[in-house]
């Protein structure tokens, strides 16, 4: 097979995932995430907290008290980007992808070498099978 018979197929292979209902709900999620200014609020407002609580952190004589605040409010704003229904889609949607390419690069690495990679757990319960 010629190599540009191979990008033929990667090309089409690309086409028919963009297609594929995982990656078209990833990329929804992706777009709900952008545009959601309470979301997006949150996650600026955490990585300020983090950078102020780094800094006071690496200070000589810490105040405490602000660190103690700063960390409450950090643990406060993980709680709520955490649980955000956005976020929550967002997680699954990549999960649901990050699976559907595992299973592609089993697929492929098969089809290459005649094995299935290795991912024996020894817990039969998660096993597509060994043969």
């Amino acid at each position: 097979m010629e190599t540009t018979n191979i990008f033929e197929l990667a090309a089409a292979l690309g086409k028919a995932l963009k297609e594929d209902e995982k990656l078209v709900r990833l990329e929804a999620a992706k777009k709900a995430y952008e545009s959601d200014g309470d979301l997006q609020k949150m996650m600026v407002e955490y990585e300020v907290q983090q950078k102020a609580l780094q800094g006071e952190i690496t200070r000589e004589e810490r105040d405490t008290l602000f660190i103690d605040t700063i960390q409450k409010r950090i643990d406060l704003l993980y709680r709520n980007i955490m649980e955000h229904p956005v976020f929550l889609e967002l997680n699954e949607a990549q999960a649901e992808v990050n699976e559907l390419m595992n299973a592609v690069n089993s697929t492929i690495t098969f089809h290459i070498t005649g094995e299935q990679p290795s991912s024996c757990t020894h817990d039969c319960s998660t096993c597509g099978g060994c043969h």
